[in-house]
């Protein structure tokens, strides 16, 4: 019998002149018929398969990820000593392949929160939530507090209490771009299905006044909201005090709240990559847009974000827009980071990072080209500014910064109560009141974190397909939000990643 050893590398489309090695490949050793790597090839990293001339397109995935800023021969490792950004032009072929997904026969269901808004939490929590810095330690006292005197032991439908603290609110201009981000993300946070009830805490001076969010009819339910400031109530031991007696409220109010069968299509899902390598595009990200595609075939609402990693491959969102509208958008968006950026003395290939270049990550080109992946096949219904609320369903697009906790903290206050999050390098964060569980895109990462990571799609490299791995992913998901905990969760992440986004200047 003649063994039959797996391929070194994997070409990814018939027009691409690289291939990524599947494991590291050794100096000299053959990668296909008459191409042998010159150098030693870290895994997940590109190496070439043709003569590239200096400042010759290098393609992966049948894109341009950059240009040959050196002459690259046959079997030549292909990165940041040779690949560079080059001129980049797409065609954006507005709506000119958005392509209907058929809905499913049979509706998948989970068990959550059905709230008198007509959405459905994964979680039943109850938050504390910040006006400004300055009352973010009298919040988490007021948590420890709840905690130690095992306050929440009597309503065993609530999952736990939640202090949602920042560093800003004040030395902020009171009106314009910045003021208004925050405005929404703290008004959606407030109205996020996975919230039970909210105590709104601020100090009593900040710009961000607890009465503008409640005079502007964003925050009044009275039944499930409470106000109190820090200097109205006397001092952070009164405050405290009286924090405890409404928490108690709420909670009563809250635990009367049980879990019931409701629709996939109340669910709504982040998506986020961080810390991604060579294989990111390969498997994980694809199989969490196998998984995306079924939530929308089910009625459900998928969200992509972090704007300046789909820098390049805008056009393929462009592209699979409803209309021409909603195209344009996506563009508007590119040119107000490429703006932005410029203003603050910065650059759109800031990205990728050192992680992600370790991992096989070169340009932006590349990684947006395999961070977009996330977001599967469906078109595109909407595009929304950072934590504006969603209000419809399918696949749709939040602009965010690339930075994760900023990202999701936009997704959660637009409505998401679940998060994918793929990594191909490592990540451990959570994002309460809404589970997240970790998509590994490789191996190796799975074999060392696997404590901390859900789903193994690294298995994608060795036998498994994508869409047995976007199936494994969605039944997860209705899991988690049916009340199963996801690793992260189940460590007790998620209390420090609440990142509002900071626009304009600190006063």
């Amino acid at each position: 019998m003649t063994e039959t050893r797996p391929p070194l590398a994997l070409r990814l489309h018939d027009a691409d002149n690289v291939v990524v090695a599947l494991r590291e490949i050794p100096a000299g050793a053959a990668i296909m018929d008459g191409i042998s790597a010159s150098v030693r090839i870290p895994s997940g990293h590109k190496v070439a398969i043709m003569p590239i001339a200096s400042g010759a397109p290098v393609i992966k995935y049948g894109q341009v990820i950059g240009a040959a800023s050196l002459a690259i021969a046959p079997g030549d490792h292909v990165h940041v000593h040779n690949l560079g950004m080059g001129e980049h032009r797409q065609d954006y072929a507005f709506a000119s392949a958005a392509t209907r997904l058929d809905p499913v026969t049979v509706p998948a269901t989970f068990r959550g929160f059905h709230r008198p808004s007509g959405r459905v939490g994964t979680r039943n929590y109850l938050g504390i939530l910040t006006s400004v810095n300055c009352s973010g330690s009298v919040a988490r006292f007021v948590a420890h507090e709840v905690a130690r005197r095992c306050l929440l032991d009597e309503f065993p439908n609530v999952d736990g209490i939640v202090p949602i603290v920042h560093g800003t609110g004040c030395g902020m201009s009171g009106e314009g771009e910045g003021y208004e981000t925050l405005f929404r993300t703290l008004a959606g946070y407030g109205h996020n299905a996975n919230f039970g009830g909210i105590l709104m805490l601020g100090l009593g001076c900040e710009v961000m006044q607890i009465g503008d969010l409640v005079d502007r009819k964003v925050l009044n339910d009275k039944a499930r909201f409470r106000y109190m400031t820090i200097q109205e109530s006397g001092g952070t031991k009164a405050t405290i005090e009286r924090a405890i007696a409404a928490i108690r409220e709420l909670a009563a109010e809250a635990d009367k709240a049980v879990r019931e069968e409701a629709s996939a299509s109340h669910l709504v899902l982040g998506m986020q990559c961080g810390g991604s390598d060579g294989y990111s595009g390969i498997t994980a990200n694809p199989a969490l847009g196998y998984a995306s595609d079924l939530l929308v075939r089910h009625g459900g609402t998928s969200i992509l974000s972090e704007t300046p990693e789909i820098y390049g491959a805008e056009h393929l969102l462009t592209r699979r827009a409803a209309d021409e509208a909603t195209g344009r958008r996506i563009v508007d968006l590119i040119e107000w980071w490429e703006d932005y950026t410029a203003r603050n003395f910065g650059e759109m290939d800031n990205n990728p990072s050192p992680g992600n270049k370790r991992g096989g990550l070169t340009t932006i080109l590349e990684k947006s080209l395999g961070a977009v992946a996330k977001g599967g096949t469906a078109p595109l219904a909407g595009v929304y500014k950072y934590a504006e609320p969603i209000d419809r369903r399918g696949f749709v697009y939040m602009d965010s910064p690339g930075y994760d906790p900023c990202s999701v903290t936009g997704q959660v206050a637009s409505g998401a109560n679940l998060i994918a999050f793929t990594t191909g390098r490592g990540s451990v964060s959570g994002y309460q009141p809404v589970p997240g569980i970790k998509i590994a895109s490789n191996p190796d990462l799975w074999k060392r974190m696997e404590p901390d990571m859900d789903v193994n799609c690294g298995a994608i490299l060795t036998g498994s397909s994508l869409a047995e791995k976007g199936e494994e992913i969605f039944r997860l998901l209705l899991r988690v939000a049916s009340g199963e905990k996801s690793k992260s969760e189940a460590q007790g992440f998620g209390t420090v990643e609440f990142v509002p986004w900071q626009i304009g200047a600190v006063m």
